[in-house]
């Protein structure tokens, strides 16, 4: 792994953190992820991707949402976290790689919101909860993108449900793991670099 950078980044909603974290031998591609509600980008799902992805030659971006930065659990509301989430990628600047951006959970959902406005090339959307426990009749299934290249990875044993795939949207099922991904970390990041890599967004 090259160089880490850690800053604070102001957005409309009040700084951000983000970690950068470079591959060696320069990148294939930027991948930005997001934290779920009540957690924060050390979650071992997202701590296994982003080594996975940067050993893949991807520079990866977590980025901590200001609430979490000013030190709240309760989620911010949605559009609000979507202001805040947009006004770091486009402060991050351009890159001439492609730009892929996720999360997991609610991250995930925030990923996905934003990704056509964002110009993404692609969405990685771990733990993608498609609706409230024991609520399937409240379905976000609509938040997910079309007409966009999105991997979504839940286990089947999620009480937030799992959403379909079609078109774009392509499904992939981790046994016997709950919404928090931990079951079998480490197969779940080897999914999303084989993915990144297949659309050449990694080496």
């Amino acid at each position: 792994m090259g160089p880490v950078d850690e800053r604070e980044i102001e957005t409309p909603r009040g700084p951000a953190r983000v970690r950068i974290s470079a591959p060696e031998g320069g990148a294939a591609s930027r991948l930005v992820l997001g934290h779920g509600a009540g957690g924060g980008v050390d979650a071992p799902d997202l701590r296994a991707v982003h080594d996975a992805a940067v050993a893949g030659g991807v520079e990866v971006v977590l980025v901590t949402q200001p609430y979490r930065v000013a030190g709240r659990r309760a989620p911010a509301p949605a559009g609000q976290l979507d202001e805040a989430w947009s006004a770091v990628v486009r402060l991050l600047g351009v890159r001439d790689v492609p730009l892929i951006v996720g999360g997991r959970s609610s991250g995930a959902r925030v990923a996905c919101r934003t990704a056509a406005d964002l110009g993404a090339s692609g969405v990685l959307a771990l733990a993608f909860p498609l609706h409230p426990p024991g609520k399937p009749d409240r379905s976000r299934a609509g938040e997910l993108p079309a007409g966009i290249p999105t991997l979504v990875l839940n286990g089947d044993r999620d009480a937030f449900g799992m959403p379909a795939g079609s078109g774009e949207i392509e499904v992939m099922v981790r046994p016997g793991a709950t919404h928090d991904l931990r079951k079998d970390v480490k197969g779940t990041a080897d999914l999303a670099v084989a993915w990144l890599r297949r659309h050449g967004w990694a080496r």
